[in-house]
């Protein structure tokens, strides 16, 4: 299959597993202690590096779900299972220079331990502002910073655009991996931005036969813009262009909603009606999106990327949650607060990826996965591509000191 690498204009790279390089003391950059070096790695490295190899990032992933499920693994917040720290602004304000809360108007910050043959920590940081978008700008601007777990010292700072939205589509990848039918062949896309785009590149991966996709925006520059995307890098692909969240589900093997809508009022979320869906499709559901009736039944399974970090948000936030976190799951945590559904309903994707739980189980069932985002995602995949850009020579060796001044 072509790179989705395609869309930031990638080259192809070589491929390098965490544990190959694992003997190095992460690459050397730590040899000459008390000096500390790391690398910056731009977006243009990142790409060299092979941000956007999207079947590595899935495998990538796929291990990160296994020690999630056993529990090797640390984010942040007292369960630490939070899915970060976030600064927002008040409508009023005395302060006349503090931001405006306009939509998606905040700073986050999502920290992450994560063991295994990765055993890194690290941090993603961003500030986004959907206004941004007047600008020529994406919404958010993201960085991350990787660090030696011994010393805490960075081992590298790196663009992180590229990087989150890679970790992002291959969630939805280790889900179809696992839950999606092999012989899918339809898919139908909510919103044609970038999360659109690196989940198709992931359910390509996973599920080949795919050979039409439907796609449903708001904006003809978007819309356009996924169809030249995906006429380059998957010209054996039919695409539909559809005017309703209907069309794009109705008759989809796989469905998936990756549209950004203001948080706040679960009534504007797209939403999947049961009557919609096929029997045996695949749901994925990285973006803002809520359910019929229908669709809460003990017929569905419903499938959260993990459950620990749901459950912090039933510690962190005030009921009903949905209207904080748009995520699909959160919902479920509501209904399961009204009396509506049961713990027993949900089950856990590391579970699923471990062996623990079952995948699919047959071609008729309908399985929705809720994906929520998670800072180990981002370690994960930010600890391969590290890797992989030292033992290319790609980044620029940065200084912090020769000697500390303050020992």
């Amino acid at each position: 299959m072509r790179e989705l690498s395609r869309l930031s204009g990638s080259h192809p790279t070589q491929r390098t597993s965490a544990a190959s390089v694992n003997d190095k003391k992460d690459e050397g950059l730590l040899a000459d202690l008390p000096r500390i070096d790391f690398l910056y790695l731009s977006e243009p490295d990142m790409i060299r590096a092979g941000v956007t190899d999207m079947p590595r990032c899935i495998d990538a992933l796929e291990e990160m779900f296994g020690l999630l499920h056993t529990g090797d693994y640390r984010m942040a917040g007292g369960s630490n299972n939070s899915h970060g720290a976030i600064v927002v602004f008040p409508e009023d304000s005395p302060f006349p220079d503090m931001p405006k809360p306009t939509v998606d108007r905040r700073f986050m910050a999502m920290p992450a331990y994560l063991g295994g043959s990765f055993r890194t920590a690290g941090m993603k940081w961003y500030g986004s502002n959907i206004a941004n978008r007047d600008k020529g700008l994406p919404r958010s601007i993201l960085t991350f910073v990787l660090n030696d777990v011994d010393t805490g010292a960075p081992l590298a700072m790196m663009s992180a655009n590229l990087l989150s939205a890679y970790r992002t589509g291959a969630v939805p990848g280790v889900g179809a991996r696992h839950l999606a039918r092999k012989d899918s062949r339809v898919v139908g896309l909510v919103g044609p931005g970038v999360m659109a785009r690196t989940s198709l590149a992931a359910f390509m991966n996973e599920c080949p036969l795919i050979d039409t996709v439907k796609i449903k925006g708001r904006g003809q520059a978007n819309l356009d813009a996924f169809r030249a995307w995906a006429a380059q890098t998957y010209p054996q692909l039919a695409v539909e262009v559809v005017g309703t969240e209907e069309e794009a589900v109705r008759g989809s093997d796989i469905a998936s909603f990756c549209a950004s809508v203001a948080t706040g009022d679960p009534s504007i979320y797209p939403t999947v009606r049961r009557e919609w869906v096929k029997p045996g499709a695949f749901l994925s559901m990285p973006a803002p999106c809520n359910t019929d009736e229908g669709m809460i039944a003990d017929d569905i399974r419903k499938v959260l990327d993990f459950t620990g970090m749901y459950e912090a948000y039933l510690e962190e936030l005030p009921a009903p949650r949905h209207v904080h976190v748009p995520a699909v799951g959160v919902r479920w945590f509501d209904l399961i607060e009204e009396g509506r559904l049961s713990r027993a309903d949900l089950q856990d994707l590391g579970a699923i990826v471990a062996g623990d739980t079952p995948g699919r189980q047959n071609d008729e069932e309908i399985i929705i996965l809720s994906v929520g985002g998670m800072a180990v995602e981002d370690v994960a995949w930010g600890t391969m591509v590290y890797r992989n850009a030292v033992a290319q020579g790609i980044g620029v060796k940065l200084n912090l000191w020769e000697e500390p001044a303050l020992k």
